[in-house]
Parts: C-alpha cells; structure tokens; sequence
C-alpha cells in the first residue's frame, strides 16, 4: 500500500504540506555548465525546493532509429546521437552541481534514462530518484531503482492504465509503497484540451498514492490548477529564454515565470483553507452589523 506521508530529502509530504516544487532544467543546459548554474541560482532566487537534471547513456538509450537521423544544431548538422552526446554532462559536472546546490542549500536530482546511468547517480545522495515517462515500461530500471532505499517519483505520460498498473506493481513490491506518481502529458508544448487535470484525481484513487503535477504547458494556470486539484509536487521546466535552442525551451518557465508561478501557488493554497466551516474576523463584524449579535 502507498505511504500517505513521503519524505524528500529533509521535506515531508502529505495531502496537507505545500507542494513540493522541482525546476526541471533537464537538458536545457544545451551542455553548457554555466547555463545550468544560472538555473540553479534562479531556482533558489525564486524559493522553488529542487532542480532537476536527466543522465543517459545515449549509445543505450537513443534507440537505434533515431541514432543516425540528421539535427541541425548550434554546432552544426550532426546526428541524434552525436547531439546528445554532446550535451551529456558527466561526473565532472555532476560533481560541481551536487557541490553548488549543497552550499546553497538546494535539492537536486537527476532522472537515469538507463542502468549505467542509475548507478552513475546513486554515488550522490540525492533526496529521490525520478522516473521519466519515457521510461515507466522499463521493469529492469524500475526494479534497480527501488533498490536503493530512496524515494521513487515516477511520471505517467504516454502511458495506458496498464502500463501504469504494472509499474505500480513494481512499486509498490520493491519500494515498501515509498512512491509519489505525476500526472504529466509527454507533448511539448502540451494544448489545453490534452493536459486533463482530473488525472490527478484518478491516479490517487486508483492507487491511493500521493500525486504531482509535471506541466508542459506555455502558462501558468494549468499548474496553478493543479495545485487547486490536490497535486502534492509541482515540476515544471526551466529556461533562461525561450529563444534558446533546444526542443524543450518554448514549454518551459522563464526565470520570471518562476517567481510569478511560486506566488501563485502561495496565494491559491490560502484561498483552499482548511475545509472547516469557521467564521472569519471580519465576518464576525459583518455579523454583528447585519444580524445585531456577536
């Protein structure tokens, strides 16, 4: 059975702690160390709890008929898996990464697309381990994952319910119920009629489970949403400009947009109080006004 309550690193979620926010820069970074560092100032400028990176092995996790498909690229037309090679970061990266984001204090984590890359990870104590959509069907990955004792988030994007049922399966036999699911559409951007918020809704009372939110949307409301809708994480990606190349750029939050983003979900989480029916000070003065007693 899922756990009601997960811990993240020093962060405890339940169905009433404020959402627990992840800047995926994923490969935003285009392989430039420098980039990803003014994301991770940005995260941390804007209060969000978590930066997020992907670790692939891309002779492994590319697959083969995309290998060798020409990209035009700022380095020039090369292939797919020469592109992604190219903007791997490796253990020297990594190791600046955990080493900045400790001193800030900020959370962060990578998503392994691959076994090597699962075990390049777990020589860092990050505070869970992400599961992308792309990789939900993965068993073998899967399996490994929970082996580590770690918090297990995985997304649920182009995925049916049985393939979700199975990996739950998973979950919850290898992870002790130690998972949080996210509720995520894989198109980016993704249109309003495809992002189906109810979702979140759904997955929770199939499972029992606590439940994010990953947007890959152009705006904010959707997520905002979410949050209204009981998403217990909120991860959104992050760049320094739209007009950087990249695929993931145009569905992704700006520095600005972060802050505003964060503002939102504070206020939205007021206006939701508690669910009990209490008078409000300034209607106790309405009351006595309009009714004559207290």
């Amino acid at each position: 059975m899922a756990n009601k309550t997960i811990k993240i690193g020093e962060y405890v979620i339940d169905e009433r702690s404020d959402p627990y926010l992840i800047a995926e820069i994923g490969i935003n970074h285009n392989g430039d160390l420098q980039i990803a560092k003014k994301l991770i100032d940005a995260a941390f400028a804007t209060g969000w709890d978590c930066v997020k990176f992907q670790k692939r092995e891309p002779e492994l996790s590319v697959p083969e008929h995309q290998k060798t498909i020409p990209r035009q690229t700022p380095w020039g037309e090369i292939t797919y898996l020469d592109y992604k090679k190219r903007i791997e970061f490796g253990k020297t990266e990594f190791d600046y990464i955990d080493q900045y984001c400790r001193e800030k204090p900020l959370d962060w984590t990578a998503s392994p697309w691959d076994i090597p890359s699962l075990e390049f990870l777990t020589q860092y104590d990050l505070p869970y381990i992400k599961i992308a959509s792309a990789t939900l069907t993965n068993t073998e990955l899967l399996k490994k994952a929970c082996q580590f004792g770690k918090t297990i988030v995985m997304s649920t994007g182009m995925s049916t319910w049985n393939e979700i049922d199975t990996s739950v399966e998973i979950l919850e036999k290898y992870a002790d119920g130690n998972y949080i699911l996210m509720h995520t559409n894989s198109e980016y951007p993704t249109p309003y009629e495809d992002i189906n918020l109810r979702m979140i809704g759904a997955l929770k009372e199939r499972y029992g489970c606590l439940v994010g939110y990953s947007g890959h949307e152009m705006d904010l409301e959707p997520t905002v949403l979410a949050v209204a809708l009981g998403a217990n994480i909120i991860e959104r990606h992050v760049t320094l400009s739209h007009e950087m190349w990249g695929t993931d750029q145009k569905a992704s939050l700006t520095v600005r947009a972060m802050g505003l983003l964060k503002g939102r979900i504070a206020d939205i989480r007021k206006t939701m109080g508690t669910g009990e029916k209490i008078l409000s000070e300034g209607e106790k003065i309405v009351r006595e006004k309009l009714r004559g007693d207290k």
